[in-house]
């Protein structure tokens, strides 16, 4: 394991005193290493955004062990400010103010900002630079606050949902940008619901729910625990399936969910896929598409929590306070 620039240990974050207290975060732990992007997924409630906003020193945890770059975020936070990028859900910035005005207001902030016309060009915001915040779109806000989080040139960045909202090409050109910030050496950490992004993205993922960690590992790690286990082909309806069954190693089974689709689900290595095939020869079969399926991180994410991570995009909205995640 490389530095670590973020460390979170047993963690715990309640709301409310007494009987009605509400506990978001329970125990929960995590490491960040330099240089690397990590992605915290989790349903809704699941704690993501509260421990996000106590390393960044905005809540005082009630138990448990926080360090970003080597400093406790809410005793030392006027050291580390400086030093760290925040994407807030809020946005963060005046409902009057212009979009490049703000983004100059915050690189004045820093030794060495980055250049703001070049930053507005990378994230297409450079028509709406004389547009008042409380005018610019979802998306332009969201661009908008993503900018004013890494244009200090920040060690590390916080960013809760970045993407949310934006279309695919925007959402792909900020991966750019993302990609680009880890190989200059930031590390960035990362609450998002598209799956996509994790997989692309991420060096390291946990999933959190219920205010732990419940899975952690790389998307690789994730996806492959577990993950080749079944076999698709297309060929002829109706095929015999009994035959095919008494044809492969014991516990294998066989299922054609629809007319010419068939499934095959057991320990699936370079045996079983030699007798697929060798029946299929046997009995005339032309199997087209044969496949080995593999897991992805949503499949996971499901298997974990037995609930769907839905996009910001297509959640009802909240029209009163922001939720307490």
């Amino acid at each position: 394991m490389g530095e670590l620039v973020v460390e979170v240990d047993d963690l715990v974050v309640r709301y409310g005193r007494g009987r009605t207290a509400v506990t978001a975060v329970d125990g929960l732990s995590l490491v960040v290493e330099r240089a690397s992007i990590t992605a915290i997924l989790g349903p809704n409630g699941a704690g993501k955004t509260t421990t996000i906003e106590t390393c960044e020193g905005y809540r005082h945890p009630n138990g448990g062990r926080v360090s970003v770059l080597g400093l406790d975020p809410v005793r030392d936070r006027k050291a580390l400010m400086p030093r760290i990028g925040v994407m807030l859900q809020g946005g963060g910035a005046w409902s009057g103010v212009r979009t490049k005005e703000m983004l100059r207001h915050i690189a004045r902030l820093h030794a060495h900002p980055l250049d703001v016309d070049v930053l507005l060009d990378r994230l297409d915001l450079t028509r709406s630079a004389r547009t008042p915040y409380r005018r610019l779109s979802g998306g332009e806000r969201q661009k908008l606050g993503l900018a004013m989080a890494i244009v200090g040139r920040p060690e590390l960045v916080f960013l809760d949902e970045p993407t949310a909202g934006l279309d695919p090409q925007a959402r792909r050109s900020a991966w750019a940008l993302l990609e680009e910030l880890r190989r200059d050496g930031v590390s960035i950490v990362l609450t998002t619901h598209y799956m996509e992004e994790a997989e692309r993205l991420a060096d390291q993922v946990y999933v959190v729910d219920h205010g732990t960690v419940i899975a952690s590992g790389s998307p690789d790690e994730l996806t492959s625990r577990g993950a080749s286990n079944t076999l698709r082909f297309r060929g002829p309806t109706g095929l015999d399936l009994r035959s095919l069954i008494a044809a492969l190693p014991e516990g294998c089974d066989v299922r054609e969910p629809t007319p010419g689709n068939y499934v095959v689900l057991g320990p699936i290595d370079p045996h079983l896929l030699a007798t697929v095939t060798a029946w299929c020869a046997t009995n005339g079969v032309l199997a087209q598409s044969l496949a080995v399926e593999r897991h992805t991180l949503e499949d996971v994410f499901l298997d974990l929590t037995g609930r769907e991570l839905v996009p910001p995009a297509e959640q009802p909205r909240n029209r009163g306070r922001r939720e307490r995640r």
